[in-house]
């Protein structure tokens, strides 16, 4: 079967893969229906993501049918429908047995770190399958994006009465942008791309966004829409290492910054303003099995609308072509999507 492949840095190809063998105890064989296009894999093809290796299948984002299961599942069965967590975690190290299974000592992603889903089947242990009878396989596929927004704003624990500002409008902060929402709290939105604004504001019904500008220039828009006061979360998903290192500087007294963004480059910032507002300073990586089951519930529920989301789509023959045009600005990508079957 034919599988794409990220050969090293800037070269994708296909490639002809075995078709998996019958599974195992613990896991399941799924076969791909639909895989989304993060940041992560724009920076694995361009090189630029700190976890990746090569050469890699990529695929992280997947709605996948349940084929076949091996001994001792139960939770899943032949034919039914799911989203991938992709972090397979070693369920023993000191971080899994305290429910850190999101950065597991041992971790490895799908896509990043061993092969992903841009291939029609692979095996996957079945704990890591949530399964949906009502959603669609491009639904599926997106909870894995609206994970990594939800762990970011659980990382905060914003509350009604607060503010939050989230900088960078692309997918991860547009997931952001959901649960702060969901949270009550009152949010606003940054970036340097009108564009992205304007989705944030057609699409996803923010009130509230700056066109970022110059540092001095965001500050003083910021603190004219909050009445002069900071904000008391802040989060970052640029993934940038300017916007990282400056984000402080919009968080208020007692506030928290999350870095939900990823950067090979070091972050710098002077430590007297962070300590005279005693800020609390926030990674913030993947997501837990509890936030995956949430994610589909709300989305079942209506209180999660995923129809703005996907603006792109291309069939899997395809992706060698589309791949490298999604990369490039003018595109108005904002979340591409691969009809693998």
């Amino acid at each position: 079967m034919k599988a794409i492949q990220f050969a090293e840095p800037k070269q994708l190809r296909v490639i002809d893969v075995p078709e998996p063998s019958a599974p195992g105890p613990g896991d399941a064989v799924v076969r791909v229906h639909r895989v989304g296009v993060c940041g992560t894999d724009y920076s694995g093809y361009l090189g630029k993501m700190p976890f990746f290796s090569y050469p890699r299948i990529p695929g992280h984002e997947l709605g996948v049918e349940v084929a076949a299961v091996g001994p001792g599942v139960s939770n899943v069965k032949p034919g039914d429908r799911a989203a991938v967590e992709p972090y397979i975690n070693c369920q023993a190290c000191y971080s899994c047995t305290r429910g850190h299974t999101n950065c597991c000592e041992n971790h490895q992603t799908l896509g990043v770190h061993c092969d992903g889903g841009l291939r029609p089947l692979f095996t996957i242990p079945a704990r890591k399958l949530h399964v949906s009878a009502k959603l669609t396989f491009e639904q599926l596929a997106l909870v894995e994006t609206l994970g990594i927004g939800l762990h970011a704003v659980n990382r905060a624990n914003p509350k009604p009465d607060e503010t939050v500002l989230v900088i960078g409008a692309g997918p991860i902060g547009l997931s952001v942008i959901e649960f702060a929402k969901l949270a009550g709290s009152r949010v606003i939105v940054m970036d340097l791309n009108e564009g992205r604004l304007a989705f944030a504001r057609d699409r996803m019904g923010v009130r509230e966004t700056i066109l970022a500008k110059g540092f001095d220039e965001d500050v003083k828009a910021f603190t004219d829409l909050t009445g002069g006061k900071l904000g008391n979360v802040v989060v970052d998903a640029t993934g940038s290492a300017k916007s990282m290192s400056s984000a402080y500087h919009f968080v208020g007294f007692a506030g928290r910054l999350v870095w939900v963004g990823i950067t090979q480059d070091q972050l710098a910032f002077t430590q007297p303003l962070m300590h005279r507002r005693e800020m609390t300073f926030l990674a913030s990586r993947n997501a837990v099995a509890p936030e995956f089951t949430r994610i589909v519930r709300l989305i079942e529920g209506g209180m999660l609308d995923t129809r703005p989301w996907v603006t792109h789509a291309a069939p899997f023959d395809a992706v060698p072509d589309e791949f490298p045009k999604w990369l490039k600005p003018e595109t108005g990508v904002v979340k591409a999507m691969v009809e693998v079957g």
